[in-house]
């Protein structure tokens, strides 16, 4: 069975709205995650990926973003803030996969409801359109975002080792993890008692 597409519309939370981002928000996107500190643990390629100015920021995030084929989201606390971004993307309609990746958060947002939130949101998206599984993923050394994927009650699938050339010209191992249709309810549920905490 083949799944529709889920639209690039907005999704509202009670503690953030996701938005689909665009081009012309990547200067406000560099003021949240355009730090150091978001690429250590691997973001956009680990620490040699950084882009310490606005118009580097914008000349990576229009090729590293695939506008064009995914759903780029601006996570946007209620008030209109800019704190990240996650995407919904890497679409495989026939098998009815999707991936939520390419994610990063202001630092003084982590540790908040903001990411739980923000995979609600967009796990809902997926699901409610037909989404079997989805596929999260991190660098294998990135031990913050692999402990937030576990958290969220995605299962580990394995490693993918020497999966993708770092900008520092190190390959990088990637943890594949995933979360099913039947298991979202579970998920949903946790993830809910996580907002409501």
């Amino acid at each position: 069975m083949t799944a529709p597409q889920p639209p690039p519309i907005a999704l509202e939370g009670r503690h953030i709205r996701l938005v689909p981002l665009h081009e012309t928000d990547l200067p406000e996107l560099f003021e949240a995650i355009g730090t150091p500190e978001v690429f250590a643990g691997g973001y956009g390629g680990g620490p040699a990926g950084y882009r310490g100015t606005v118009e580097e920021f914008v000349q990576f995030g229009q090729d590293y973003y695939a506008f064009d084929h995914n759903i780029v989201y601006g996570v946007r606390t209620l008030d209109g803030t800019l704190v990240g971004t996650s995407t919904l993307g890497d679409f495989d309609l026939e098998r009815e996969h999707a991936h939520i990746g390419w994610t990063a958060y202001a630092p003084r947002v982590w540790g908040t409801t903001v990411n739980p939130e923000a995979k609600l949101l967009m796990l809902g998206h997926a699901f409610d359109h037909g989404m079997g599984r989805v596929k999260l993923q991190a660098d294998s050394l990135n031990d913050r975002s692999r402990a937030a994927i576990l958290k969220l009650g995605a299962q580990f699938e394995g490693i993918l080792r020497r999966d993708s050339l770092r900008p520092d010209g190190i390959w990088r191992d990637t943890a594949v993890y995933s979360i099913l249709v039947d298991e979202w309810p579970a998920v949903r549920a946790g993830l809910l008692k996580r907002i409501d905490g």
